[in-house]
């Protein structure tokens, strides 16, 4: 596997992006928009397993990682074009987006106004709006982090990010909670500062917006305790995808990527290689919330209206 690291400039903004190309692949890159904590690197660990498939894209975008810092008037437009100048940058006609958490919210932005790009699209942990008690917290967070009171919020953080005890057994929930409170903790001032920008951006632009989305190929997808973005709000998310399948991975939550890494992975390429999604050990059935009808396998996998192919969601 070749792996190179690119750096490029958006309207005077840098941002840097690094791509594992695979060796043999079956099936269009791959791209992958981590959430507000996450950087290029955060998916290290996931390449060994997408790569065998699919070339790997991840990014900092401006406002992110070691970008330059982002002005918190730039919201979801602005990142979206962004992802577009860097689908150009490495001349990548179409791709496979995977968007988890506030990633999703920019792949589905960047769906709805760059449709020709996307292949496919998955969003992990996603939903239509931020929930309340999130919203309420966020100005709180903002002034703890200026005022530089790490510890708490960490464990604020945590204790929002991760499914609180007794909700259901989670895979390696002790394990992913000291490694995200490790995360907070070790930030840098320059991290405090994108937090912060990124909160006040969180407040000043549309989430979710009702626009067209492409009937491309859609899966929605999140830990069965899931209590950040739940399962019921996933499952909102799918039902206004012309062409979506929802599903929960077992024994997970907010974190599943991480706490489920081989299995999230397998669902992954599962799904951009149309291979079927049923039975699958690790999640629970696949549900259709899509607003066209659901695939009949007898049809070949299409979706009423010639709306595309299905197959990984069958």
């Amino acid at each position: 596997m070749r792996v190179e690291e690119r750096q490029f400039t958006f309207e005077g903004f840098t941002y840097h992006c690094r791509v594992a190309h695979a060796g043999s692949p079956t099936t269009e890159p791959l791209v992958l928009l981590g959430g507000s904590s996450q950087n290029r690197y955060a998916w290290l660990r996931h390449e060994k397993w997408l790569a065998a498939y699919a070339t790997v894209i991840t990014v900092d975008l401006p406002g992110y990682g070691e970008a330059d810092f982002l002005p918190a008037s730039h919201g979801m437009d602005f990142l979206a074009a962004n992802v577009r100048h860097m689908f150009e940058e490495l001349d990548v006609p179409r791709a496979n987006l995977v968007g988890s958490c506030f990633g999703g919210a920019i792949a589905l932005r960047f769906a709805q106004h760059y449709p020709g790009y996307v292949a496919k699209l998955a969003l992990v942990g996603m939903t239509k709006v931020i929930p309340d008690d999130y919203a309420t917290a966020v100005p709180r967070w903002a002034r703890m982090l200026e005022l530089g009171d790490r510890a708490q919020i960490a464990t604020e953080l945590v204790q929002r990010f991760m499914s609180p005890p007794g909700t259901g057994a989670v895979h390696k929930h002790q394990a992913v909670s000291r490694l995200l409170y490790g995360q907070f903790m070790a930030q840098s001032e320059s991290d405090i500062l994108k937090s912060v920008e990124h909160n006040t951006r969180l407040m000043s632009h549309d989430w979710y917006r009702d626009e067209p989305v492409p009937a491309v190929p859609a899966l929605v997808c999140t830990g069965e305790y899931d209590t950040l973005c739940t399962p019921a709000m996933g499952r909102d998310v799918a039902a206004v995808l012309p062409a979506a399948a929802f599903t929960t991975i077992k024994h997970a939550d907010h974190l599943a990527p991480v706490e489920r890494m081989p299995e999230f992975c397998d669902l992954v390429t599962r799904f951009c290689s149309d291979q079927p999604l049923t039975d699958l050990p690790y999640t629970n059935p696949i549900e259709w919330m899509g607003t066209t009808r659901c695939p009949d396998p007898r049809e070949g996998g299409d979706v009423g209206g010639g709306t595309g192919d299905v197959r990984g969601v069958q």
